[in-house]
């Protein structure tokens, strides 16, 4: 989980900063009506909601995991 956490928030500063050097037009015409705020916060409730997948989608296996090393006993 920490492994996972730790890549994504990597990978997220080199987007950042890979961004942060371009001077996008759209961008600016987002910005100045206010619907980035829109787009950022889309975008924050499908990151949300594959983490929450994701972690749901490791606690399943651990369990399943868990169970077959019982059987195995």
């Amino acid at each position: 989980m920490k492994r996972l956490i730790f890549i994504l928030l990597f990978a997220f500063s080199l987007l950042a900063n890979s961004t942060m050097a371009q001077n996008v037009e759209m961008a600016d015409g987002l910005r100045s009506s206010g619907k980035i705020y829109v787009v950022v916060g889309v975008l924050c409730i499908i990151f949300i909601g594959i983490v929450s997948y994701l972690m749901n989608l490791d606690n399943k296996l651990t369990k399943l995991k868990k169970e077959i090393e019982q059987l195995k006993k």
